[in-house]
């Protein structure tokens, strides 16, 4: 008669299917229920293909605040430590994939807010319920769809100088180039910039110094995102162009500088457009004989 084995090892329990193995590579969960402070996100955000991992970090937290909290780019920057640039940035790519909107409203004394409005799933405010919508309508939503492109505005004029010297302009340029280290949100694109050099040379051709023509510009900025910061650049040069000095006429273009050459009468150093030109001293004389 056969004994058992006491010590044989109990017969391994078949895996059920669709249970992780303790063993497994790749993710698992270890999941708690919450019962208060917590924030539904769709999978639509947080596996979202197009935004980056900041974006959605920051719509995640967008979302879990109460209604009326600041949420302007220097709070932002005050709350964490990407910067207000990477902030910025952020919000950007939030607003193009319909996770946020602005809306500035002027109340009745005149000043302008801006109210920002975070959208848990972008486009179904206007669509219906998703329980009284096509199921195939309802599948649809999951993976938010992009805003057609729409033509760029172009920047409002600004003003000319006289004479746009290659120097002043030169002055401007780099004048513009550098708003960015006193404010990031004026990083200007190279287009930008060639647009806006005009008027900044001409307020330095009123002799305002480059220190103040950057004060006028980066003062009083809001704190709410500047969308298009080249066309508030453009609206403050023009709005608040200084006139000219009172005892200075508009300048008129300075004489071209000829190349030097030597008189053909005396061969003194002279400025002429051409070879064989006589200085006034001589062109006189000749007038006289």
């Amino acid at each position: 008669m056969d004994t058992e084995n006491p010590s044989a090892p109990p017969c391994a329990e078949s895996r059920i299917p669709g249970k992780n193995h303790p063993h497994a590579a790749g993710l698992t969960h270890e999941n708690a229920r919450h019962t208060e402070r917590f924030t539904v996100i769709g999978n639509h955000l947080a596996q979202h293909r197009e935004l980056s991992l900041l974006a959605i970090g920051l719509a995640v937290h967008l979302q879990s605040l109460p209604k009326g909290v600041r949420v302007d780019i220097k709070t932002l920057a005050a709350r964490f430590p990407e910067g207000a640039t990477r902030i910025a940035a952020a919000l950007r790519e939030l607003e193009t994939h319909g996770y946020l909107r602005r809306e500035r409203r002027r109340s009745p004394d005149g000043r302008v807010t801006t109210r920002t409005i975070s959208c848990n799933r972008p486009g179904h405010h206007d669509r219906g319920h998703p329980d009284r919508r096509p199921a195939a309508d309802h599948a649809a939503d999951q993976a938010p769809r992009k805003r057609p492109a729409t033509p760029r505005k172009a920047l409002p004029p600004v003003p000319k100088p006289a004479y746009a010297h290659p120097a002043l302009l030169q002055t401007a340029t780099d004048l513009l180039a550098g708003l960015r280290r006193h404010d990031p949100r004026l990083l200007l694109s190279a287009t930008d910039t060639e647009h806006l050099a005009p008027g900044v040379a001409a307020w330095l051709e009123r002799e305002i110094t480059p220190t103040a023509v950057r004060h006028a510009l980066t003062a009083d900025l809001p704190d709410d995102p500047l969308r298009r910061p080249a066309a508030l650049l453009a609206h403050r040069l023009t709005a608040q162009l200084p006139p000219l000095p009172p005892y200075r006429a508009p300048a008129t273009p300075p004489d071209p500088r000829h190349p030097l050459r030597n008189c053909d009468g005396c061969d003194r150093g002279i400025r002429s457009p051409e070879p064989g030109a006589r200085c006034r001293d001589c062109t006189e004389q000749s007038a006289a004989l």
